[in-house]
């Protein structure tokens, strides 16, 4: 089972479900630049991945600046889901 950047499951999330995200690895998997110029040559330029790559993190439940506003964008999680997250880690 793949566990995409943003924490998630591919086997489990919609957007992959749906064909809407072809899956993802972690943002410091060394296949991961390969992996997110793949998807932006397929119209899905992810800026979550993108930004895990950046901040050097496997995940974004592991960085320090989690929710961000990029997840905040409704990528992949809810603004409920967030406000929890941000309420459960005192931000």
């Amino acid at each position: 089972m793949a566990i995409a950047a943003c924490g998630i499951a591919c086997e489990v999330c919609a957007l992959y479900d749906q064909k809407k995200c072809p899956g993802c690895i972690p943002g410091t998997d060394e296949e991961a630049p390969a992996k997110l110029k793949a998807l932006t040559e397929m119209g899905f330029p992810c800026p979550v991945l993108k930004c895990a790559i950046n901040s050097r993190v496997a995940y974004c439940l592991s960085c320090d600046k989690f929710p961000c506003d990029i997840h905040y964008q409704g990528i992949p999680y809810s603004k409920v889901l967030l406000d929890i997250f941000k309420k459960m880690l005192n931000r």
